[in-house]
């Protein structure tokens, strides 16, 4: 797994299926059916960072999701 730059997390979670992002108090967020997913407004995004929220995402969509997958989106 590699950082990943904030544009291209974004389009990677509108292919799984999230909207948005949308103007929030603190962040900005996605949505995916009736869930939030609050997205950090830093440039890139760290590989901890990144497995945080991989993490935060395959609960929301009740998918694992792979290094490898990740990359290949």
């Amino acid at each position: 797994m590699n950082p990943c730059k904030r544009r291209i997390f974004i389009k990677k979670l509108r292919a799984l299926g999230f909207e948005g992002p949308y103007s929030g108090a603190k962040h900005e967020f996605m949505i995916y059916s009736n869930h939030r997913l609050a997205i950090p407004s830093n440039n890139e995004y760290s590989i901890p960072q990144l497995k945080f929220m991989l993490a935060e995402i395959e609960r929301i969509i009740e998918k694992p999701i792979s290094s490898g997958e990740w990359e290949r989106m």
